[in-house]
């Protein structure tokens, strides 16, 4: 899953970043109002991290912005602001959670995972496709009740699968949600490593529909 993390504090930003992407997330910074109101790919973005003390301007200007064009991507605001006030600007601008600084690392993982399960219609925690379990909170997968060892991008891939199960995924939606902006993207990329994680899940569950893309079977 992709996530963009808008903080202006670069040393927090990098931190949390690296602390995400152990959690097997792909993870965009912006730093400024300017660079996070224009960010590219918004469709893309699964989930965003947003901190309200921008240097450019007012995070919930920027909230708003996104709102008012319609932008429905779950948001999280992560901020130092913890009056109640501030949390009921932020709700009301159209926030789908709100996190006041510090914070426990595990708390905002499990918020996070709590905003993108509610954004695609589950309850539980762990998803479960075709034999296989998937929990993006312990990181732990397993295939017929067995414990199944994958690498970063495998994992992320698998968990973009189980979310879309039954649903074709084209190449280029896989590279949008699992690359970072500044990451090499190359097709082949996708193909090897896809390659991959159905030697390790069995070939039978992911499926290539000629010229569309991948489905992982229900």
């Amino acid at each position: 899953m992709r996530l963009l993390l808008v903080e202006d504090d670069a040393e927090l930003g990098r931190r949390l970043g690296d602390r995400l992407r152990g959690a097997g997330f792909a993870v965009d910074l912006a730093t400024t109002r300017a660079d996070a109101e224009a960010w590219p790919e918004m469709e893309h973005i699964d989930a965003v991290v947003l901190d309200l003390g921008l240097p450019d301007g007012s995070g919930m200007d920027l909230l708003r912005h996104w709102r008012g064009g319609r932008v429905d991507t779950p948001i999280l605001i992560l901020t130092a602001r913890g009056s109640w006030q501030d949390k009921v600007a932020g709700l009301n601008a159209g926030a789908d959670d709100f996190v006041v600084k510090p914070v426990r690392f595990e708390e905002l993982l499990a918020r996070l995972n709590a905003l993108l399960r509610r954004q695609s219609g589950q309850r539980e925690s762990a998803l479960e496709a075709g034999g296989i379990r998937l929990d993006p909170i312990t990181r732990e997968v397993t295939l017929d009740g067995a414990p199944l060892q994958l690498s970063r991008q495998e994992f992320r891939l698998l968990h973009l699968f189980l979310r879309r199960a039954g649903h074709v995924l084209p190449q280029a939606d896989i590279i949008e949600h699992l690359y970072e902006l500044g990451e090499l993207r190359d097709r082949n990329t996708v193909e090897v490593l896809v390659g991959r994680l159905r030697r390790k899940v069995g070939t039978q569950r992911i499926t290539t529909q000629r010229g569309l893309g991948y489905r992982f079977e229900k």
